[in-house]
């Protein structure tokens, strides 16, 4: 019993720590519930290459409708960790399935707010599954105070910014770009 008092603790104190990581105005403009996510993203300095990805893709309209959504967002220094190569590759119109695959990699339907991955954290002992648009998993775990995602390679993002809330989801920006496979 003391062993659990002591985790919800820890995920109180992790929650408020939280609180204080949640979007910045000046990262995103105007955002919030009269917004949607590609709304909020394409207004945002610090997604430009997500957006040419997400408009590349074919994906706007999808991110633009009811929802909800959660989004992963790696910013633009996220997608500085892939080769120039790759990424040109990758925007490319005969790779718009490839891109559209690895986009949707970084969605999940339903919206999850840092807290809501905080509890499935709890209650998974540590470690939450969650499967993406794309199809496969993506796992979420801790590391000190913030929240690691996992991919299907091994590869981790940690979430820098939290709960940027839209009239269709939430948005949590990240520090890498994952991959499906």
């Amino acid at each position: 019993m003391n062993t659990l008092k002591a985790i919800l603790a820890g995920l109180s104190l992790l929650c408020t720590l939280l609180t204080n990581a949640q979007y910045d105005p000046s990262t995103y403009g105007e955002i919030g519930p009269a917004y949607s996510i590609v709304e909020s993203a394409g207004e945002s300095e610090e997604h430009k290459t997500l957006m040419a990805a997400v408009m590349a893709a074919g994906l706007t309209d999808r991110l633009h409708s009811q929802g909800p959504y959660t989004v992963f967002a790696p910013s633009d220094q996220a997608f500085e960790t892939l080769s120039s190569e790759r990424l040109e590759r990758l925007l490319l119109p005969e790779n718009k399935q490839e891109l559209k695959a690895l986009l949707t990699y970084h969605m999940i339907a339903g919206k999850f707010t840092a807290s809501d991955i905080l509890k499935a954290l709890c209650r998974g002992e540590g470690s939450a599954s969650f499967t993406t648009l794309e199809g496969n998993t993506l796992r979420a775990t801790m590391d000190g105070i913030d929240i690691v995602l996992t991919d299907c390679l091994g590869n981790t993002a940690r979430i820098t910014t939290a709960d940027a809330d839209q009239c269709n989801g939430v948005i949590h920006v990240i520090d890498r770009v994952i991959a499906p496979r």
